[in-house]
């Protein structure tokens, strides 16, 4: 893939490099601040692997009181940050830059309370996000939003990109389920958004719903708090397999059409489930085109109601095997193929490139009949691995990046799919971010107006725009051009009308 354009290195900050090494360390005594080449070998990417880049150097502070000293200290001297989480973004959201600190929230690892009176966490922003639900479990509560990635993905880094996960189409995203955050601004200053109680501040604004799915551009999280759920009683998970990957995208808007709201509903196609299966040997049929993984929970009584209700919806669409959970076990079997998909993928090709978009149930069909016609056209193979319930694709392309040609038409495959989304009422992204991975894309979406906007948020934040550049935005502004650009649009569209 082609390297992202970042914004040009300060050949200043870069031959001060070790000065701004031995200040910050002596600035925060307890703080881990790396500097050597091999050391910071691990930070040069993210989960997007063909982008890497050194940063200047990486640190990794004890608290939150050498967090915003670093914060301060670097916005003092025009120094540009990138905040990481445990580095699992798959749209290169924790890109280093070479003129940037990397500050790592690794040593943030820590479960702080379990509050079961009032169902919730507050824990720091390393905690790897399965985490939370074990320390939850003898409560008899959990934490619902669940990526593939839970058992490393941090919560912070949820946070950051409103992550997902196979259960979110019931109990929503992670901007569903995040009553409260503290975050360090750039300037070293704390704030707490959200009210614990999920309760409106009535000020009229929704700064934790910006701050949640902001990328690291407005501040740096240090602290979350979350909403926990009682674990249902029962639960079933349904395996139906289709004669052709169409049918299954009918059958999962039949069912919602229904009125039935399943825990989590999950597609893999043909190669998707081989892969899986010889990964994970969860039991799958290996005779047809797609599978659909549906899951549904609450009272005993619930769910063998609900069960019977989408097995039948699934025999009138077409479904040629059918097979109910009959036991806990194999319930989490049936998600433990699903879950281990992309690295049982990982298993049959080189490498391969993980898309993220979503669309409007009912174009699914459409969609990945598209989908597969760019496969022809670009010559890649791809693997349909989705969260069917809400549109939230995620096919695999697979490339050899050994071939610098398969990695350009691997990039191409990738931005086709994302324009088919958004030609049909979707969007960029449902989970993974823009980062640099779809920045370039963001015109097919939004229009320069609406950009504009939204760099006036992160002016708001961040006036210097040195938290986390070269993400999102794809043309670079400074924030008084913004302002200025976005004055005179309104002046033309609202003439004698004084708007300050």
């Amino acid at each position: 893939m082609s390297a992202p354009c970042m914004p040009p290195p300060d050949p200043a900050i870069l031959a001060r490099r070790r000065e701004i090494a031995a200040e910050l360390a002596a600035l925060c005594p307890r703080a881990e601040v790396i500097t050597g080449e091999e050391a910071l070998r691990p930070y040069e990417s993210d989960g997007l692997t063909a982008y890497r880049q050194l940063p200047l150097l990486a640190i990794l502070p004890a608290d939150e009181t050498e967090v915003c000293a670093i914060l301060k200290y670097c916005h003092e001297h025009g120094i540009r940050v990138v905040p990481r989480g445990a580095g699992t973004s798959l749209s290169g959201g924790a890109l280093p830059a070479a003129d940037a600190v990397l500050m790592s929230m690794a040593r943030f690892d820590r479960v702080l309370e379990i509050d079961e009176a009032n169902r919730t966490a507050r824990v720091q922003p390393g905690v790897p996000n399965l985490r939370i639900t074990g320390a939850a479990r003898p409560h008899g509560l959990y934490y619902a939003p669940d990526p593939s990635s839970q058992i490393i993905c941090s919560i912070g880094g949820n946070v950051a990109e409103n992550s997902g996960g196979v259960h979110c189409l019931k109990y929503g995203l992670t901007t569903n389920n995040v009553l409260a955050v503290r975050m360090a601004l750039m300037n070293g200053e704390v704030v707490e958004l959200g009210d614990v109680h999920g309760e409106s501040t009535g000020l009229g604004y929704d700064l934790l719903g910006v701050a949640v799915g902001s990328e690291g551009l407005l501040g740096v999280v240090t602290e979350v708090t979350v909403r926990l759920l009682p674990a249902p009683p029962a639960a079933r998970a349904l395996l139906a397999g289709f004669a052709s990957v169409a049918d299954a995208g009918r059958c999962v808007a039949a069912v919602i059409a229904e009125g039935i709201i399943p825990a989590g509903m999950e597609l893999m196609d043909r190669m998707a489930t081989r892969a899986a299966e010889d990964f994970v040997h969860a039991g799958y049929p290996l005779d047809v085109e797609a599978l659909l993984i549906i899951e549904v929970d609450g009272t005993e009584a619930e769910v063998e109601e609900l069960a019977r209700r989408v097995a039948d919806i699934a025999k009138r669409r077409g479904a040629v095997t059918l097979r109910i959970s009959e036991s806990e076990e194999e319930r989490q079997r049936f998600w433990a193929g699903r879950k281990a998909a992309f690295p049982a993928v990982g298993r049959i090709s080189p490498d391969y490139y993980c898309m993220d978009g979503t669309i409007p149930r009912h174009r699914l069909p459409e969609v990945l009949q598209g989908i597969q016609a760019l496969s022809e056209k670009h010559g890649l193979g791809v693997v349909n691995v989705f969260h069917a319930g809400d549109g939230n694709l995620h096919p695999l392309i697979l490339y050899d990046s050994n071939d610098p040609d398969q990695l350009e038409r691997a990039e191409a495959f990738g931005a086709d799919i994302l324009r088919l989304c958004v030609k049909v009422g979707g969007v960029l992204t449902g989970e993974h971010g823009v980062g640099v991975e779809k920045r370039d894309l963001m015109p097919e979406m939004f229009s320069e107006t609406d950009l504009d906007v939204q760099m006036r948020v992160k002016c708001a934040f961040d006036p210097e725009q040195l938290l986390n550049p070269g993400k999102v935005f794809p043309k670079l502004k400074r924030c008084g051009e913004v302002s200025a650009a976005q004055l005179k649009k309104l002046e033309e569209r609202f003439p004698g009308v004084p708007l300050f």
